[in-house]
């Protein structure tokens, strides 16, 4: 399961890449050059779901 620490390091991965990540009501909201990606919590909840956003993510240009 994936806790708060791969959530943290995930975003900084996004950052170095160019994406751009703001905190809204509790949940990340992810952009990349200025275009909206994806709300990811700031908490994970599920085994999948640090998974499915890293996904998302990689169809946007992100390299793991």
């Amino acid at each position: 399961m994936a806790t708060k620490k791969d959530t943290r390091q995930l975003i900084k991965k996004l950052e170095k890449q160019g994406f751009d990540v703001t905190m809204r009501n509790g949940h990340y909201r992810v952009f990349k050059d200025g275009v909206f990606v994806q709300v990811m919590p700031s908490t994970p909840s599920d085994s999948r779901g640090l998974k499915n956003a890293i996904a998302c993510y990689k169809r946007a240009g992100f390299k793991p």
